[in-house]
């Protein structure tokens, strides 16, 4: 019998040949070595067969238990590879690429014995490592991820200009900061995931550290206590007011601990200090002075709604938080859109429709109101999936509404006669408006179609003919081009809308 591994001996004299031979001469070579690698592939089929076996009884090769083992540790690793939301500087991150750098160094440290079956499964393990650091990888260098990182700079650099007030135990900030803040929120529900877990999550953690920091600014600049009383009132007012003011610099520290501008402060360390406040609240006696329990009271409770902000990032890995396919705000949304979808299809493969406006106009109001009903909660990709199933519904009413005030005003011909020539183009405007936003409504394309290019340049050519319009000082007329350039302009911006390819 061969010894072990002849195969492997075999294969490589064979390759190693059969490369060096001249392209004339490798037929040659194949013939000559041919024989003695059938002859020890045959001998290693039957060692596999007899290590199957073996395996079978549960005695698999000290090598491939080995494997088994390392397989396993490499797939616990692969769901936190799968949920990294971070970036290659992030701590977890460097954590995850030890692990899995260590996973190779064990899987080459396995001997073969050249044995085949042990040098496929040795090969197995190492393709799946290397290919989850290489999602590892991915998942820190997406272009999406590195825009959403991006974004939170321009938010930390905002939050640094704006943070010493909050120091200070002011609250004065300026209108700058606040629309800055809000065009960022505006940016992130923007980015694009493609249904991806890790850049859902990130986006998700973003999102909450800077909506938490706009609710924080707007509890400190919009809060009404009741109170405070004058010092003198009672000894322990005095005490109270003391802490409202280091209640005031900690949502400071706790902004810069949130958007990560702080180097010299801890949640823990500021978890420490509101519960040293809260502490210092209860040890106070104010029995039989109601006004003065209650002022207490509203204290205590903005302490605790700033704790509650340092829960975020466990809440941020919670999979429902940020999966928000399976969010209950969400899904009662694309039930009511898919409501609107029956009323639109029906409109549109109708050939006489006026028959079903009135009915239509009451479902889509109803729909409206359904949609107000939706609590977004503090999530800015809910409330923009809200807005903008609220445009879709409205702009299917102005639909309706423009075809109505069409075929009503083809049924008095002689007061159409008798208007004024400014009022009659306007109207001619508003009757090529209705046909293009039938399209509009029934565009399933993007912005790369020759349909998108075509329907953009006739909306822009229908507010070029109402600019045109002269309406030579009648009010009603300019009353009349001015809604019609509102109109035109909402078509354009849903066209805009449907092709921005947002995703929630």
């Amino acid at each position: 019998e061969p010894p072990a591994g002849a195969l492997a001996v075999a294969r490589c004299n064979f390759l190693f040949a059969l490369r060096r031979a001249p392209p004339r001469g490798r037929r040659a070579v194949a013939a000559m070595e041919g024989q003695e690698a059938l002859s020890a592939e045959g001998e290693q089929v039957h060692l596999e067969l007899d290590e199957g076996r073996g395996m079978d009884m549960g005695n698999q090769h000290p090598s491939i238990k080995r494997l088994h083992e390392i397989q396993k540790e490499v797939k616990e690793i692969e769901q936190q590879v799968a949920l990294f939301s971070g970036l290659s500087t992030d701590r977890d991150y460097k954590k995850l690429e030890r692990s899995l750098t260590k996973q190779l160094f064990e899987i080459d440290s396995v001997d073969t014995e050249g044995k085949g079956d042990i040098q496929q499964a040795r090969k197995r393990a190492a393709q799946e490592t290397e290919r989850l650091l290489k999602e590892l990888e991915q998942n820190a260098n997406h272009p999406c991820r590195l825009e959403i990182e991006a974004l939170f700079k321009e938010a930390q650099s905002l939050v640094e200009r704006e943070i010493t007030p909050f120091y200070k135990g002011g609250n004065c900030i300026s209108d700058e900061f606040e629309d800055g803040i809000q065009d960022i929120v505006l940016r992130l529900t923007q980015v694009k995931t493609g249904g991806k877990v890790s850049l859902r999550k990130a986006r998700y953690r973003t999102l909450t550290k800077i909506c938490a920091v706009q609710e924080i600014i707007e509890n400190g600049v919009k809060q009404q206590l009741s109170l405070p009383l004058s010092n003198d009132a009672h000894p322990s007012v005095s005490k109270i007011n003391s802490v409202m003011c280091d209640v005031n610099k900690a949502r400071g520290t706790l902004i810069a601990l949130l958007m990560g501008v702080s180097s010299n402060d801890t949640c823990r360390h500021l978890s420490c200090v509101l519960t040293g406040l809260i502490a210092d609240l209860d040890a106070l006696d104010v029995c039989g002075h109601t006004e003065i329990r209650n002022y207490r009271k509203e204290v205590v409770e903005e302490i605790n709604k700033l704790q509650r902000y340092l829960d975020l990032d466990e809440e941020a890995n919670s999979t429902h938080a940020y999966d928000l396919a399976q969010n209950q705000s969400i899904l009662k949304i694309e039930e009511i859109r898919k409501k609107m979808k029956e009323v639109n299809s029906l409109l549109l493969k109708t050939e006489n429709a006026s028959d079903l406006y009135l009915g239509s106009k009451a479902e889509l109001q109803g729909l409206i109101a359904h949609l107000d009903e939706v609590s977004p909660g503090k999530n800015p990709c809910i409330r923009e999936a809200r807005r903008r199933a609220v445009i879709e519904v409205q702009t299917l009413i102005t639909y309706i509404d423009l075809k109505e005030a069409l075929e009503k005003r083809q049924m008095y011909p002689e007061r159409t006669a008798a208007e004024h020539q400014s009022h009659k183009a306007i109207w001619t405007v508003l009757g090529n408006l209705s046909q293009i936003q039938q399209e509009v409504i029934s565009f399933d394309g993007n912005r790369t179609d020759k349909n998108y290019m075509r329907l953009e340049e006739l909306l822009t050519k229908q507010l070029l003919a109402l600019d045109a319009v002269d309406p030579q000082g009648d009010e009603r007329c300019k009353a009349a081009r001015k809604q019609a350039v509102k109109l035109a302009q909402n078509i354009l911006y849903y066209l805009d809308m449907k092709t921005d390819e947002w995703e929630y």
